[in-house]
């Protein structure tokens, strides 16, 4: 299982929900190789290293071991191993969201006129 490609890969590792939402991040740059933009059919190669960002967080990981195959989470974790600066950096990163919430998270759906001036006096 050496031609796997780099979609299908994030895939089973469980960066995306989906294998298209994978390919979109591939396409719009927010998957890079070692700093540079690819294609959602590269193939993964072992040791390559990846730049993920998934939306919610940013990865900085390792490739261990390759597969197609979406498996349970623990099974997924053994795919990639993440750098000592990415932890660091998700762990600030989550911390600094549970200090300062951002205005918006807590109104479900579309703000009503009500919750648009509560924004807005938060943002003052």
């Amino acid at each position: 299982m050496d031609n796997v490609r780099i979609d299908k890969w994030l895939w089973a590792a469980r960066f995306f929900k989906t294998r298209s939402l994978a390919t979109d991040a591939v396409d719009t740059g927010k998957v890079r190789l070692d700093g540079e933009r690819i294609k959602p059919a590269r193939t993964v190669k072992l040791e390559d290293k990846l730049l993920i960002d998934n939306g919610a967080d940013t990865w900085e990981v390792r490739v261990l071991r390759i597969s197609d195959v979406r498996g349970g989470a623990p099974v997924a974790r053994t795919l990639y191993e993440e750098t000592e600066e990415s932890v660091s950096k998700r762990e600030n990163d989550a911390e600094a969201r549970k200090l300062y919430r951002e205005p918006g998270t807590t109104i479900k759906g579309r703000p009503t006129k009500r919750d648009r001036r509560a924004i807005s006096k938060a943002g003052e």
